[in-house]
């Protein structure tokens, strides 16, 4: 059942406003009403007598598009979807290819390490340093490539397109070994009748889009959450509006989870003068827990970061953060479960961990709950009477809850081992200092947080009194 849109405060209604043709970039720290502009923006795009005309939401993840659906449900005119769901849909209806075309995560894990294997062992000894690099850069690499157009041997290796946010970049010479095994792994793809992946899919769909001349079935596209969609994807939707249509981007580059750092300056958007906007209220954060926010974003682990509006601190108050430090990660997860079942009796609980794995051991400890699993694949429709939800630190991005509970914060967990020999120290903590920033955002009135080993560096230091010490 659809229910009343938030009302938009102060200069919010201004951008709802904006005019109606060309690119709009608005960006705005976390609680800044961004998912509310970006739902009011599309109801008035749909809606306008002359200009108005279909108007496609487009999001990365299922969570936060089914939460959007409950406001835009009965509104005419009005498509919510995910950019891969979008890209699905149009490739079927103008081509015929579905997403039986791309290959299955697994699948493409072998082939990427199958293709290592080969290159590795056709490639004169002694090998070079980047040979030995585990197989998630390679997959981490190869989406990167795909995400900003950079596949073919001249952008990767010969202009050697520039990374933002590696702690060291790549020699050509290591380079042109990696795009050795790209290539060998699209040959090995093909063989297993597997045109694209979901990473290229963008490109797959600009490029059916830039050879379509027919009419846009939307007139309009308004980006929520836009810093987690490639430059590709987002140049593919600005070929998806007609010359008389409007592209409105929202983002937030403090909240940039997906490893591709990027300012929206390198995403092709054609911007004049007015078109461009930023929000610093936070409208959803106890003064507290903005603070501490503020602080992990003021962290070096932020130093690389592009384009951050500077958050403006609240007023109201609330508890401070709690941490609460226990013996052993079973303990961390028992106590976050009795918090989660006392605090979800008077609001909405979300408790976020750094792994699918030990969201899972959470869950079984609240089974009777009934907690709502927060994967950005699976949620179709928002659960209206839910006061428990549960899930990894992306799955809950655009989203707020009364109380928020973070289990395992510890050194060995943020960063965890892997992504620090996948991508270097410093890239880990850079990628799990957003992914925490993230997390402790969605809290409006109540964060706890815990660990059992020595409490994570991407934390400040308790002699910062922005937490308190809990039992």
């Amino acid at each position: 059942m659809p229910i009343a849109l938030p009302e938009p405060k102060g200069r919010q209604r201004d951008v709802v406003f904006m005019r109606e043709e060309g690119h709009l970039v608005v960006l705005g720290t976390a609680g800044s009403g961004k998912t509310t502009m970006a739902m009011h923006r599309a109801r008035h795009l749909a809606g306008l007598p002359e200009t108005g005309g279909r108007t496609l939401v487009v999001t990365y993840a299922n969570s936060l598009t089914s939460y959007m659906r409950r406001y835009l449900t009965t509104v005419e005119g009005v498509t919510v979807q995910t950019f891969h769901k979008f890209a699905f849909d149009y490739l079927e209806r103008r081509r015929g290819r579905s997403g039986k075309g791309t290959i299955h995560r697994e699948l493409r894990k072998n082939l990427i390490e199958r293709a290592l294997h080969e290159v590795r062992a056709g490639t004169e000894k002694p090998l070079r340093a980047v040979a030995e690099r585990p197989l998630a850069f390679f997959d981490d690499e190869f989406k990167w490539m795909a995400g900003h157009a950079a596949t073919a041997h001249e952008d990767y290796v010969v202009n050697r397109v520039e990374r933002v946010g590696r702690g060291r970049r790549l020699a050509a010479e290591d380079r042109a070994f990696v795009h050795r095994v790209y290539e060998r792994y699209i040959e090995l793809r093909g063989a297993y009748g597997h045109p694209y992946d979901y990473d290229d899919l963008a490109t797959v769909l600009r490029t059916a889009l830039e050879n379509d001349d027919s009419a846009r079935w939307y007139r309009h596209i308004v980006i929520d959450e836009g810093q987690d969609l490639t430059p590709e994807m987002i140049r593919a939707l600005a070929a998806a509006i007609p010359e008389d249509g409007s592209l409105t981007f929202f983002g937030d580059y403090a909240q940039q989870i997906y490893g591709s750092r990027m300012s929206w300056k390198q995403l092709g958007l054609d911007l004049v003068r007015g078109h461009r906007a930023e929000f610093s209220d936070n409208y959803r954060n106890s003064r507290s827990i903005s603070l501490l926010a503020q602080a992990i974003a003021e962290s070096p682990h932020f130093k690389d970061e592009v384009d951050l509006v500077q958050p403006r601190t609240p007023a109201a108050d609330g508890p401070p953060p709690t941490v609460i430090a226990c013996r052993t990660a079973e303990e961390q997860l028992k106590r976050a479960a009795e918090q989660a079942a006392k605090l979800s009796r008077t609001g909405r609980v979300a408790v976020l961990l750094r792994h699918w794995k030990h969201a899972e051991e959470f869950a079984r400890r609240v089974a009777g709950l009934k907690p709502v699993k927060l994967q950005k694949d699976k949620i179709k429709r928002w659960p209206e009477d839910a006061r428990l939800f549960y899930g990894a630190f992306h799955g809950a991005k655009g989203l707020e809850f009364d109380s928020v509970i973070l289990p395992l914060c510890d050194a060995g967990e943020m960063p965890p081992a892997e992504e620090v020999e996948a991508h270097g120290l410093d890239e880990a903590q850079a990628r799990n200092a957003r992914l925490l920033y993230v997390a402790v955002t969605r809290a409006r009135s109540e964060l706890i947080l815990l660990h059992s080993g020595r409490l994570t560096g991407l934390l400040p230091g308790e002699e910062s009194g922005l937490y308190l010490r809990g039992r």
